[in-house]
């Protein structure tokens, strides 16, 4: 047990991190658009995410809705960035494979709580989870600086007339999904390096006489 208070840590952060990596796919503030022309959005401020865009409406511009109009993107829309497609399956690998660094962790330390002496019931396990962990921080960073890219270079998106959205904003900013999947990055990257640094003790033999 005393080997493995690293270890601990790292499912605590992994844990976090997976949750903030889960919520940074809900989030429709990915890239915060600010708009000159507010007939339609009335605010001046659209949102959009990687799965759906949003803005505020006076008008009644869609069936159910005469405040907030949201439109969901399709599988088969091809005027969407391919920064929007590649956080929409990358994220979806990452909560998947912070899923598994999760379930082996717990496994490994369920074993050094329990008293387990075998080394193969505990060491590749923490060495899996430690993998899956960096693996599934890979998969949020590029997405999240991927879209930030975009964000500072305030780069245009060919929206259909049926989005009520101008295919160019006067200014774009990054949403708080951006933060909020950088934290990920950062706790998923730290609970893999913590879990890759664990070292099974070495067995020493006592003679008693």
């Amino acid at each position: 047990v005393s080997t493995s208070h690293l270890q601990l840590a790292a499912f605590a952060l992994g844990t976090i991190g997976w949750i903030l990596c889960t919520v940074s796919m809900g989030i429709v503030e990915w890239r915060v658009w600010h708009v000159d022309n507010t007939t339609v959005i009335s605010s001046g401020i659209a949102w959009v995410g990687i799965w759906k865009v949003c803005f505020i409406s006076y008008l009644y511009v869609s069936p159910g809705y005469r405040e907030q109009f949201c439109h969901k993107f399709s599988g088969y829309d091809s005027f969407i960035p391919h920064e929007i497609y590649a956080a929409q399956g990358l994220l979806l690998i990452a909560m998947f494979m912070g899923l598994l660094g999760l379930a082996a962790t717990i496994f490994a330390l369920r074993n050094v709580y329990m008293g387990v002496t075998h080394k193969t019931l505990i060491a590749p396990f923490f060495l899996v989870g430690g993998f899956f962990y960096i693996f599934a921080g890979l998969c949020v960073l590029i997405p999240v600086s991927w879209n930030f890219y975009s964000v500072t270079h305030n780069q245009s998106i060919a929206f259909p007339p049926s989005y009520y959205m101008p295919s160019s904003p006067a200014a774009q900013e990054a949403g708080a999904a951006i933060p909020v999947g950088i934290v990920a990055v950062i706790l998923l990257l730290l609970s893999g390096t913590f879990s890759l640094s664990y070292r099974f003790p070495m067995t020493t033999n006592t003679i008693t006489k």
